[in-house]
């Protein structure tokens, strides 16, 4: 019995110390090494093989990337693939024009467009040539000098333009000139629209300065805006990191905050060239963020609104006579919930017009009549649709949908095509995978990148009227990759917080996994209700580089819960007004996988994410404090009341209401009990600062202890040296707290 007994003291005592291993440099060299940067082209090819479809519709290029090589390919229909150009010929002409060394099989060229297989536009050093591939001749094409603030129209006999904020036209024959409008002033501005990244420098600086106008195809009328700043509320920043200051520069921007009524809004403002009438359509004001938009019919002096309306559950749709200023109606959608994914292509030579909606309960395809203004289903069934292509000339319609055929994986989709002639749609990829699809501009062809998270890309050219397979174009090469020990995600299903719905995660370990261990789990999240995480390609399974924070010794999932998009309205409806609650889901999924697998130890679960993801992040630990121990929160929208308005008011609501207040991190921040990192680029114009400083105050007066990183030159995305700091800070914060390793600092990224 005491033999018995040392022996089970002495395994215990090795099973200790193997699972509290000291991290070393060799596992931050493996995990750098599996960073997307160092990856593609590197050690990974020709996952994304993209086309560059001829626009005289003759063929296509595209590009094949190994170990060896860099090549470039072209096919022309109905011959066989051949190298688009000599590459040593091309390396000489860049040596001989532009005294650039380089080598035939790593040519620092990149494609632009192709005419045909003769002529192209390509990139060098980030200045386009046009080249003539039959004599090798490069020339520089001629650079544009169109005044940024003015437009001609398409008959060319007129010039509109903006001077002193106010509209002007002048005759393109005679130089002749016309003052259309004389109330335009300094916030009261015509056609010139408020950019979403406009920043103005200084207490009183400039914004930038864009038209904004759309003539009518018969050249008789134009449309635009008259854009209203004079109440319209800033947001502000302070750039600390000009090298040549030394006190900080002052950034502001208009944008506003859910409920706010301070706002840019943008009047509709209709233009007869001829008697110089204009029509103001006040009752299409809306804000900048979200402008009522317009398209021009081809029936003289008739233009099309689509109108969303403020809190977005009500979309309308209609046909304005400019000539007697009447209006029809031809659509109206509304929602108890929000309307989201909604679309419209209007097809007059069809006498329709196609809406994407879900109206239904799933995201499909309708007719829109427009002389009757009646509506009929053209796709019907529990998927949903991720994009559509027209073909307009063969009434083909196209689309990308996920989740209709049975028993596959729910966010892989398929291609399909359908007429209006109520048939069934027909499968273009039959195989079960997800496919990334180009259509060709003259719809006789597609490429076809096909692939999952554990199956690399397999890139063909397939014909769009059955989906037959007519050419191989490229495999994706990932030995390097397995040779490092690379073991593809596992994919893990289970059911959600109402019992029943299927919810879909992956799991990432490291390369040296072993099952007699026990390892802390990480959560890669973002919950935001516009999107999913679910890797449906093998690129994003890779490019989140995911597999390179498991080499430190975790195990790293993504989930998918309810109240993310790609599946059912009611799916995704789940955190209409209740954001706080989603990641519900991702605690259920985690308790499954630890379940299933006894080497997931959830007494250390972390989280990380960035923008929505950095809320979930900060409000796992405040709102699960017993369950998430660490978090690394980047760029977070910590407070919805204090982001963008548009994003909150059309996932939380409008009016804002007490959800707001339930849902904010700031509100709970007496709830921490473990490790927090709030980090922000100084400059983000997009999910302003202002958040991350108030749940830093407010975790201050609740004397709790966490920690911050400013990042003062990055905006809402950090980039180069900036991304390569903040990462090595959320691998070591994990290391060091969830790992409880000595985390490693000198360690070099490429």
């Amino acid at each position: 019995m005491r033999t018995y007994l040392l022996l089970f003291v002495v395994l215990i005592s090795l099973s200790i110390t193997v699972q509290s291993q000291q991290v070393t440099i060799n596992d931050y060299n493996r995990a750098v090494q599996l960073m997307w940067p160092n990856l593609v082209n590197k050690k990974v090819f020709n996952v994304n093989t993209i086309p560059y479809w001829f626009t005289d519709s003759s063929g296509m290029a595209w590009v094949i990337q190994d170990p060896q090589a860099k090549t470039f390919y072209k096919l022309q229909w109905n011959q066989t693939p051949e190298p688009l150009f000599n590459h040593q010929q091309m390396a000489k002409l860049l040596y001989d024009s532009l005294k650039i060394k380089a080598s035939p099989n790593d040519l620092p060229i990149n494609l632009v467009s192709i005419q045909n297989a003769n002529n192209a536009i390509i990139a060098i050093a980030n200045k386009n040539y046009h080249i003539n591939f039959s004599n090798y001749s490069l020339v520089r094409p001629a650079s544009s000098s169109r005044n940024p603030i003015e437009l001609i129209s398409p008959d060319g006999k007129w010039i509109a333009f903006v001077n002193n904020y106010n509209l002007f036209v002048k005759s393109a024959v005679s130089g002749e000139t016309k003052q259309l409008t004389n109330n335009g002033k300094k916030g009261l501005e015509y056609a010139l629209p408020y950019g979403w990244s406009d920043i103005i420098e200084g207490e009183n600086g400039d914004r930038p300065q864009r038209l904004q106008l759309r003539w009518s195809p018969d050249s008789k009328w134009f449309q635009t805006y008259l854009v209203d700043l004079t109440k319209a509320q800033k947001m502000y920043l302070l750039d600390w990191s000009v090298d040549t200051l030394f006190k900080p520069k002052l950034l502001s921007y208009y944008r506003a905050s859910p409920g706010d009524t301070d706002l840019v809004y943008y009047t509709p403002v209709f233009v007869e060239i001829e008697t110089g009438k204009i029509i103001q359509r006040d009752l299409a004001k809306n804000t900048h963020t979200f402008p009522t938009n317009y398209e021009w019919s081809k029936q003289p002096g008739m233009i099309y609104e689509m109108n969303r309306k403020r809190g977005f559950q009500e979309q309308q749709i209609n046909l304005i006579n400019l000539k007697n200023n009447s209006e029809r109606r031809l659509y109206t959608e509304t929602s108890k919930t929000n309307i989201d994914n909604f679309n419209i292509d209007i097809l007059e030579d069809w006498g329709q017009a196609i809406i994407t909606s879900e109206k239904d309960g799933w995201k499909q395809l309708y007719l829109l009549n427009l002389a009757t203004a009646s509506i009929k289903p053209l796709t019907n069934g529990q998927y949903y649709v991720n994009s559509i292509f027209i073909q307009q000339a063969s009434r083909i319609i196209f689309f990308l949908a996920s989740g209709k055929e049975v028993g596959r994986n729910p966010y892989h989709q398929n291609l399909y095509r359908i007429g209006l002639d109520g048939k069934a749609p027909v499968l273009l990829t039959s195989d079960d995978a997800n496919h990334d699809i180009w259509l060709s501009p003259n719809g006789k062809y597609f490429l076809d990148n096909s692939s999952t998270h554990q199956q690399p890309s397999t890139t063909v050219l397939r014909s769009s009227l059955d989906g037959k397979l007519l050419q191989a174009i490229s495999k994706a090469n990932v030995d390097a990759l397995l040779q490092m020990g690379y073991t593809y995600p596992e994919e893990f299903v289970t059911k959600g917080r109402d019992g029943i719905t299927p919810i879909y995660a992956v799991i990432h370990k490291p390369s040296n996994f072993d099952p007699a261990k026990k390892y802390p789990v990480i959560d890669q999240t973002y919950t935001g209700p516009h999107t999913n995480m679910f890797p449906r390609n093998f690129s994003s399974s890779l490019s989140r580089s995911n597999q390179a924070l498991a080499e430190l010794g975790f195990v790293v999932v993504t989930i998918d819960g309810m109240g993310t998009a790609g599946r059912s309205k009611s799916f995704q409806a789940v955190s209409y007004k209740n954001m706080g609650q989603n990641l519900l889901d991702h605690r259920i999924a985690i308790n499954a996988m630890a379940q299933k697998y006894a080497w997931m130890d959830i007494t250390r679960v972390g989280i990380f994410g960035h923008s929505a993801g950095g809320y979930d992040a900060g409000h796992a630990v405040l709102a699960y404090p017993d369950f998430y121990k660490v978090a690394v929160a980047s760029s977070a929208d910590h407070d919805f009341r204090m982001e963008k308005d548009w994003w909150p008011e059309m996932y939380m609501g409008w009016p804002v209401d007490s959800s707001y207040h339930f849902a904010s991190n700031i509100t709970m921040a007496s709830n921490l009990k473990g490790k927090l990192l709030i980090t922000h680029g100084g400059i983000d114009e997009n999910v302003n600062p202002s958040a991350t400083f108030k749940l830093a105050e407010a975790l201050i007066k609740a004397d709790k202890e966490f920690d911050m990183l400013i990042l003062p030159s990055q905006r809402h995305g950090y980039t180069g040296i900036y991304n390569d700091y903040f990462t090595k800070k959320k691998w070591n914060y994990f290391v060091e707290h969830l790992l409880h390793q000595q985390p490693i600092w000198d360690f070099k990224w490429r």
